[in-house]
């Protein structure tokens, strides 16, 4: 099958990954401040190694702070799990240990002002995204009963959703390109925002049918991007909820693309459920997004992209053998891990 795609959504010549991991790399610095000099996570385990459930209770964090937080630690070569134990590496314990000869900590205290690190402090103690608080504006990114949500507002939806379109206009052309739907007839695009994922595969399949379905305001956007790449006439945008209302039922292939890394735990099981169900029968359930390993202990590039989606979401970046559990525990039989562009993979689960 050819890999050509009509114009409109070409492959860029160059990779952007590398300005992604400069923009992100801020969050390297926050995190490491706030656990130096607010958290004090280096003394905590000077005297000997404590477990997940110790370490959590002398930093008072919850389950998501905490594996965002010590995550990144680990990326940094700061921190080690050994036997279900958490130690010191030997970086960390020469020079992060007060009183240590060669003790940095002070130094990087210096930052523990900045008002980054004290955001970042305040996230990770309450596990709440910034906007979240009543009185607060709403979060940026999310929407859910109960939480006030910028992508209800016609300027910020439209602003917020042609930001993340710079991205996906880079990694659609790819996804389109490792994904096989050539037996499909219908793709529904769950959470599908711009639509630009959608219309790559439909460039590239011409048999193919979307639906993206998402907030009415983001999908102002996707119809204006459908008829800008000439395939207006076979995609159809749907309004609703994707937790509280019916999830429209008999695609082939449903796509959730950078969806699920902004939920918690709970709700990306229970999406995947949703979706699993909605299913036509031997159709697949495709999750494009970023990968931790499986072992949360890297890529640092992913673990700081976490940090940033813990600051705006209710979410963080996941491991593929998280995604194969909730997969498996849906009924779907997980796929071989597919990368496409800027961190992201794709894999598929499919309906037997």
């Amino acid at each position: 099958m050819s890999n050509q795609l009509v114009a409109g959504l070409p492959q860029p010549a160059l990779d952007p990954t590398p300005l992604f991991e400069l923009f992100r790399g801020a969050y390297a610095t926050e995190l490491l401040t706030a656990a130096v000099a607010h958290f004090h996570l280096f003394e905590a385990l000077g005297e000997k190694a404590l477990n997940t459930a110790e370490l959590q209770a002398k930093l008072g964090l919850e389950r998501r702070p905490f594996l965002v937080l010590t995550t990144a630690l680990r990326t940094m070569q700061l921190l080690q799990l050994a036997a279900e134990k958490w130690e010191l590496s030997q970086l960390a314990r020469e020079h992060l240990l007060a009183g240590r000869p060669h003790y940095v900590g002070d130094y990087i205290g210096l930052a523990a002002q900045n008002s980054g690190v004290k955001e970042m402090v305040e996230r990770l103690r309450t596990n709440r995204p910034a906007g979240a608080a009543a009185g607060d504006g709403g979060a940026a990114f999310i929407y859910r009963d109960g939480l006030e949500s910028a992508m209800e507002r016609e300027t910020s939806a439209r602003h917020l959703t042609l930001a993340l379109a710079g991205r996906a206009k880079n990694v659609a052309p790819h996804l389109a390109r490792v994904v096989d739907l050539s037996q499909a007839k219908l793709l529904l695009d769950v959470g599908g925002g711009t639509g630009l994922y959608s219309i790559a595969l439909l460039q590239r399949f011409p048999q193919l049918r979307a639906i993206v379905f998402d907030r009415p305001e983001v999908l102002k956007i996707a119809s204006e991007f459908a008829a800008e790449h000439g395939v207006a006439g076979r995609l159809t945008c749907e309004a609703g909820d994707m937790f509280a209302d019916a999830i429209p039922t008999g695609a082939d292939a449903i796509l959730l693309s950078n969806v699920l890394h902004d939920w918690d735990e709970p709700q990306c099981a229970e999406l995947i459920n949703r979706c699993a169900a909605s299913l036509a029968p031997r159709g697949q359930l495709l999750i494009h997004d970023v990968f931790l390993d499986d072992d949360l202990a890297g890529p640092l590039p992913i673990a700081l992209y976490s940090a940033a989606l813990f600051t705006l979401t209710e979410g963080r970046a996941y491991s593929a053998a998280e995604y194969r559990r909730w997969l498996q525990e849906a009924g779907l039989q997980p796929q071989e891990l597919q990368p496409t562009l800027i961190h992201c993979a794709v894999l598929a689960g499919a309906k037997t």
